[in-house]
């Protein structure tokens, strides 16, 4: 789920570590230190938006998915509901 940075707020500690992201640059990931589970990605005060990573959710039934992306490196088992728009790789901002 991604948000504008101004329309989140996080607390407490994470670990964090860095990928390649698809575009080539940094991919910043945030988990939580008791049990690793991934919680969002980004760097809170340096980036402008975030992904919230909906199976963390206290409720994820809340949670209505409006796209679907990097559905070209999807496993043949994920289904895509329809409904959604698709982007094959990161849709441009």
């Amino acid at each position: 789920m991604g948000f504008a940075s101004d329309a989140v707020r996080f607390s407490g500690r994470t670990l964090q570590y860095a990928t390649k992201a698809a575009n080539g640059g940094d991919a910043v990931r945030n988990s939580c230190p008791v049990c690793g589970s991934l919680v969002f990605g980004g760097v809170v005060g340096k980036d402008s938006s975030f992904t919230i990573y909906a199976g963390t959710l206290d409720d994820p039934s809340s949670f209505h998915p409006t796209a679907a992306i990097f559905a070209r490196s999807r496993p043949a088992w994920a289904v895509i509901p329809p409904g959604l728009t698709v982007f094959d790789a990161m849709p441009p901002e």
